[in-house]
């Protein structure tokens, strides 16, 4: 059982006030509107879907998952760094989890390094004595929500469209935390070959409003 102390600091974690600068990254959404294959609720439902299936949303429950149980980080961190496909997506990890790190020890105390955004997550959970599964749940969740921010704005989407979506999305994000604790790290893996593309295109895209 989570208590509401644990609870309530996992939502501040992974909330939009924590200062980690997640609403400046759109992993590669921003590219993928411009070049027209995001372009309504359901292309953007689709896209987001096969992210956290078979892309960074599966790859990161992996890797809190066994930052969790690790007595170090830092193989696991290396992993998560080896796993970006391009320098943007290494940049939004990096940044995000050192943000998160830095933040975490000026309120807690903990003494964290800089490390990616799930590794640094899923460790500083377990030191704080808050459940895996609630933890990757509301990581997923938090990770969809901020694309879905972003594609509120760029695709354009109305406000009640793209709740529709996460509403939709939700259900999906707690199998994938049910499954993660349960598979190794050679489960690692991605096949999102054209949101790969795209966070690689994004370095180059002439009018940006996002940093990835």
């Amino acid at each position: 059982m989570i208590t509401n102390s644990a609870l309530l600091t996992l939502a501040q974690w992974l909330s939009p006030a924590y200062p980690v600068g997640a609403f400046s990254y759109s992993h590669g959404l921003e590219w993928a509107i411009e070049a027209q294959q995001v372009t309504n609720a359901t292309t953007f439902r689709d896209w987001l879907r096969d992210i956290l299936i078979h892309g960074t949303g599966r790859n990161d429950a992996i890797l809190l998952c066994h930052a969790y149980r690790a007595n170090t980080p830092d193989d696991i961190d290396e992993l998560a760094r080896a796993f970006a496909p391009s320098a943007e997506r290494l940049l939004e990890t990096e940044q995000q989890g050192a943000a998160f790190c830095r933040t975490t020890a000026a309120i807690w105390g903990n003494s964290l390094p800089a490390l990616t955004y799930p590794v640094a997550l899923g460790y500083a959970a377990a030191r704080h004595g808050i459940p895996l599964p609630q933890t990757v749940a509301m990581y997923l969740h938090a990770f969809a929500s901020n694309l879905t921010s972003a594609a509120i704005r760029l695709v354009p989407l109305g406000q009640t469209e793209g709740q529709t979506v996460l509403t939709a999305l939700a259900p999906l994000c707690e199998t994938l935390a049910q499954d993660a604790p349960h598979l190794p790290l050679d489960a690692l893996g991605g096949a999102v070959m054209l949101a790969d593309v795209a966070s690689m295109k994004h370095e180059t895209q002439y009018t940006r409003l996002f940093r990835s």
